[in-house]
């Protein structure tokens, strides 16, 4: 991208702050350029941030019927996926997705558990259960 062509569309996601990107110079070399952002990465941003929106409702459907555990929800609400969460807590993805049944999930050591904890800043307690439901964000 040329240094002119730097998109400058004032994303809503920055809320008025601006990302370095890099573009070429008039003399095609890279250069550092501010960005006020570009809409195609706010539709992208939007579809993403609904997607996991609607992977969450799913999710507590799930562990309402007893299908999953809550750290499932957690996971989707904190917009993370099994990869994501394997690398916060240090576990492989296959333990991860072992931890995302119920009856494995409730006989995690408290060890285990401590490494869940950190990664997403809640209790032990706060993990093992659902949160209210809100209904704003059921659209």
């Amino acid at each position: 991208m040329k240094l002119d062509d730097v998109p400058q569309d004032k994303s809503r996601s920055f809320e008025g702050q601006k990302k370095r990107i890099y573009a070429r110079n008039a003399d095609g070399e890279y250069t550092s350029a501010l960005s006020s952002g570009w809409e195609a990465e706010d539709i992208v941003l939007d579809q993403a941030i609904e997607e996991y929106n609607r992977f969450r409702r799913e999710a507590r459907q799930r562990v309402q019927q007893g299908l999953a555990s809550p750290l499932e929800y957690h996971m989707y609400a904190h917009r993370m996926d099994v990869t994501v969460l394997a690398q916060a807590t240090g576990f492989f993805r296959w333990q991860v997705r072992r931890h995302l049944k119920p009856a494995v999930f409730k006989r995690l050591t408290p060890r285990k558990m401590q490494r869940h904890e950190e990664a997403f800043h809640m209790t032990a307690e706060q993990l093992r259960t659902l949160p209210p439901e809100d209904k704003s964000q059921n659209d």
